[in-house]
């Protein structure tokens, strides 16, 4: 799914409580910029562990001239590790599996949101549900996020991974072999695991369900209080003291939050604010003002597109 929904209007939400209105393409600029960032730690990792070794039992070229292991480094696409003992320094194969699972961290952030707009409550996104799928065997009406969970479990693995990678670090002076059997699991698991992840990820996003009628209904509960900081702000423009308009801003979303009235109602209710506001609520009250600067992000975007050549 491209960027083609950045003016799909939704309410972002901070603790898990509404806060300003934002797009779903601003999520989605959020986490393509992340994903750059992976890329280049990633190329960063593959560079550090381009190195070969042929040094001897403790590193001192003893046996081998220092020619030898340069040429088959040569050979192989590899560098020459710069020092050695009897073998590579792990702190090399740390930053690969650090890599994976900073990677997986960010899947595992798309897939957070996803699961959390799946709420039913929420019902703002959805993972793909196939012709005949089954939610639950027992709940037909079940449609569970069950891809975007197990993405949260993988990104889990890929942190354990990394744990054992430092570990293998410190080593009883110039080696043990504490640290091959473990190796011999976590390195190509945490490939395997960080491959399905970006496989899962994309899958879901190519056949994510966005319902913008249901982003607009939660962006409008309580009768618009996702524009309370406009609201405040403008008071305090047309002259009433900052605290004495948090208060009455703050009692007029309480009594909204409480389901006393929507917000913008109860505020028109109060005199004093109808007669400083009246004329200009319906612009406090359109969530283009909170987006009306969106657009240098996109432009960003394009640029992050040109830069990685993505269609």
């Amino acid at each position: 799914m491209a960027l083609s929904h950045q003016t799909t209007v939704m309410v972002g939400r901070t603790h898990g409580v509404h806060a300003e209105p934002t797009t779903l393409g601003h999520k989605l600029a959020v986490w393509a910029f992340e994903m750059e960032r992976n890329l280049e730690r990633l190329a960063h990792a593959e560079e550090v562990a381009s190195v070969g070794k042929i040094s001897g039992a403790v590193g001192t070229y003893a046996n081998v001239d220092p020619k030898v292991e340069a040429l088959t480094c040569e050979e192989l696409g590899l560098k020459p590790a710069a020092a050695s003992t009897q073998i590579l320094q792990r702190d090399r194969h740390a930053e690969v599996l650090s890599a994976l699972a900073i990677l997986g961290s960010t899947l595992e952030k798309v897939a957070l949101e996803i699961r959390g707009a799946q709420r039913t409550e929420v019902r703002e996104l959805a993972e793909p549900f196939r012709s005949g799928q089954k939610g639950s065997s027992a709940m037909p009406h079940k449609r569970n996020p069950i891809l975007a969970e197990r993405l949260c479990g993988m990104a889990r693995l890929l942190r354990g991974y990394v744990a054992v990678g430092f570990e293998n670090n410190a080593l009883w002076q110039e080696r043990d072999i504490s640290h091959s059997s473990a190796e011999r699991v976590v390195l190509p698991d945490s490939t395997t695991v960080a491959f399905y992840m970006l496989r899962t990820t994309l899958r879901i996003l190519k056949g994510l369900r966005v319902d913008e009628a249901r982003m607009r209904e939660n962006l409008n509960l309580g009768g618009g209080i996702v524009y309370s900081g406009r609201v405040l702000l403008t008071l305090v423009e047309a002259g009433m003291g900052r605290d004495e308009a948090y208060a009455v801003v703050q009692d007029a979303a309480m009594r909204a939050w409480e389901g006393e009235g929507g917000f913008r109602e109860i505020l028109e209710a109060n005199g004093e604010v109808k007669e400083r506001l009246g004329s200009v609520l319906d612009e406090l009250f359109d969530p283009a003002y909170a987006l009306r600067n969106l657009g240098v992000v996109f432009d960003r975007v394009k640029d992050l597109k040109e830069r990685l050549k993505v269609a």
